[in-house]
């Protein structure tokens, strides 16, 4: 499996205010931008997947509410995760 305990421990020690810490915007940002790349991958691959097309989009559109979040609650918050995760604005 791509995704195991320890990998989602690892985002919110990282990303998170601590490693309980499951439910802050920054450590789900970082666990759902894993999660795009890893469904990016498989799409390269596997071009007809359209149900692994279908969760992509529906995980891009979580991140993105949560991001919007972000910037609408702190935007220093939001532009540091935005620059640990190399993601465009």
């Amino acid at each position: 499996m791509y995704l195991t305990t320890e990998k989602k421990t690892e985002f919110f020690e990282k990303f998170g205010k601590s490693a309980k810490d499951t439910g802050s915007a920054e450590g789900q940002v970082a666990l759902f931008s894993y999660r795009i790349a890893h469904l990016t991958e498989h799409l390269k691959k596997n071009k007809k997947d359209f149900s692994t097309q279908k969760s992509l989009l529906r995980l891009v559109g979580k991140r993105r509410s949560l991001l919007d979040y972000l910037k609408a609650q702190d935007i220093e918050r939001y532009r540091a995760i935005i620059k640990a995760l190399n993601l465009r604005k």
